[in-house]
């Protein structure tokens, strides 16, 4: 069952229920997958609200290892979500809404510590 306290969300993938979570580990593996120097650079990229099949194949493997499983990017990229890619968007969105935070409007440098996270739609 997942914990939200630590960031983990539910997810039925193939069928199956599964917890995610972006550990620091995993959030270091974004960083290298992504080309990114830090977390706000990561969390800048995820804003920007684009994210192509591979980017979601990399979130979503990425938060099952952090959750402790041992599964290839290739075995999450041949999984099935309820909702199709929508569904597998709405998960990513979830989990880095449960990493980062909600977005929050800002007014000005430093009203904020969070960076804004991606929305599905």
């Amino acid at each position: 069952m997942a914990n939200a306290h630590r960031g983990e969300i539910a997810a039925m993938l193939d069928g199956r229920p599964r917890t995610l979570v972006l550990t620091l580990g995993a959030l270091a593996e974004l960083e290298a997958a992504f080309a990114v120097d830090d977390l706000v650079a990561l969390a800048e990229r995820f804003s920007r609200g684009r994210l192509s099949a591979a980017d979601l194949v990399r979130v979503i493997a990425a938060g099952l290892r952090g959750a402790g499983e041992t599964i290839s990017d290739a075995e999450v990229a041949a999984m099935r979500a309820e909702g199709g890619a929508a569904g597998f968007a709405r998960l990513v969105s979830a989990l880095l809404t449960a990493t980062f935070g909600a977005a929050e409007p800002t007014t000005g440098a430093g009203d904020s510590a969070r960076p804004p996270v991606p929305q599905a739609r």
